[in-house]
């Protein structure tokens, strides 16, 4: 995994040749990702899905993140991401049952950890009435949280410092830390799509 071979860019988004994975992280290099998030009407409330990232991850473990995202190797293009609901959630979906809303790049900058990713975004809405038989089937995903639109908001801007969701007591703290810009970017995207 740590040597697989990813496509970089430059901060335009220009194709500057490829690297591995571990020297993508120590030199901060752009790349491209895959990332799904799984929304659900109830009520005609609107509820995100959050991966808990298994305590083994070596990054970020035990805390909420997309619902299913993952590196884009070398050889593979937007479309291949796809794999990664599967790989991760046990659900099998095509790129038709996706809403693509855009790439946007995002930074993770925490001391020798550098992560800049180029992220194309999809968004799937789980039909009505349906609850997706989440399988995991990897060491990657633990469980998943599902917060209500304004209260993930909230939670964000640190307007709301908490909330019990499946009897936990939740705070900014517990999500991976994005970028406000691709938070921002991906709730207007749920809005966008999904109301």
């Amino acid at each position: 995994m740590e040597n697989e071979l990813l496509k970089i860019f430059d901060s335009e988004g220009t194709l500057k040749g490829t690297a591995s994975r571990v020297e993508v992280h120590q030199k901060g290099l752009w790349h491209e990702t895959f990332h799904c998030w799984f929304l659900s009407k109830e009520d005609g409330r609107i509820f995100i899905h959050f991966q808990l990232r298994s305590p083994d991850k070596k990054d970020f473990a035990n805390m909420l993140d997309i619902t299913a995202a993952g590196h884009l190797n070398s050889d593979e293009n937007v479309k291949d991401g796809v794999r990664e609901i599967k790989e991760e959630l046990g659900i099998s979906l095509t790129l038709n049952d996706l809403i693509y809303t855009g790439a946007v790049p995002d930074e993770i900058i925490i001391d020798d950890f550098i992560d800049r990713e180029l992220c194309h975004v999809f968004i799937y809405k789980i039909p009505e009435n349906t609850t997706p038989d989440y399988v995991f089937m990897d060491a990657e995903v633990s469980d998943i949280f599902k917060i209500e639109l304004p209260v993930f908001e909230k939670l964000w801007s640190e307007e709301l410092y908490s909330s019990n969701i499946k009897d936990k007591l939740i705070s900014r703290a517990n999500f991976v830390p994005h970028e406000n810009s691709y938070i921002t970017f991906v709730i207007n995207s749920i809005k966008q799509y999904a109301l």
